[in-house]
């Protein structure tokens, strides 16, 4: 391991342009579930309340469960120290930019400033009948479901529900991020939902030097992973920040 670090470490030092691929693994040490696997909200929760069309025929009860899912645990949580190096890295100029499956928003909270949010924000809430956005601390979720100032119409989380599309702006400047990448970490995630899953791929084959960080192998560790660091993001993000002097 230390010497698999060491070499990660160097890679990350020299590339022209690094990109960080981040999923609920990065955040389980701050607290929040990750959505699958043995301890996976879906094991907890009946994902029907999360999709599309169930939100818009009842969407006081999809809000109910969003509420007691995200709402009320998202706005405590605290980025954890893998997130804090991955922004120290971003200050540096190791890492251009994160691309995140989470809508947790702690990246920002640590303070990345080039964050791509392929699956959307709890942070931000859209009208489903005007499309007026709101930050989330405008609205007052002890009235549900909540409604738009304007035009009095139901407000969805402006995260990926599913059977609704990514949004196209991150999509596509995921995918750019990938294809200008000389080095490519995967932290935490399996990326086993399209599209991306095909993220780190277009890494790979543009000729992406692929770091993997994770507490397990995944499906990547195997097809496309150059180095794979075995642990928990806190602990592999700590050894490479005191690598890179962060």
């Amino acid at each position: 391991m230390n010497k698999k670090i060491e070499q990660a470490a160097e890679l990350i030092h020299k590339a022209k342009y690094a990109v960080a691929f981040t999923g609920a693994g990065i955040s389980v040490e701050s607290g929040i579930s990750p959505f699958r696997g043995e301890n996976g909200l879906w094991n907890k929760h009946h994902p029907v309340f999360f999709e599309i069309e169930f939100f818009k025929k009842k969407p006081l009860q999809s809000w109910k469960k969003i509420k007691e899912i995200f709402y009320d645990k998202l706005n405590d949580a605290q980025p954890n120290s893998a997130h804090q190096v991955l922004s120290k890295m971003g200050e540096r100029g190791f890492v251009e930019s994160v691309i995140t499956q989470n809508i947790d928003h702690l990246h920002q909270k640590a303070g990345s400033k080039f964050v791509y949010e392929l699956h959307g924000t709890y942070k931000q809430l859209v009208c489903t009948e005007c499309n007026t956005e709101y930050d989330i601390s405008f609205i007052d979720l002890n009235f549900l479901p909540p409604t738009c100032y304007i035009c009095k119409g139901i407000l969805k989380p402006d995260m990926v529900f599913f059977n609704e599309p990514i949004p196209k702006f991150a999509e596509s400047a995921s995918f750019r991020e990938a294809e200008r990448s000389d080095v490519f970490l995967i932290i935490g995630t399996n990326a086993e939902v399209l599209p991306a899953a095909d993220i780190p791929v277009v890494a790979k084959k543009t000729g992406a030097t692929i770091i993997e960080i994770n507490i397990k192998e995944s499906h990547f560790t195997h097809t496309i992973t150059d180095i794979f660091l075995k642990g928990k993001a806190t602990e592999v993000m700590d050894k490479l920040g005191e690598l890179l002097y962060l």
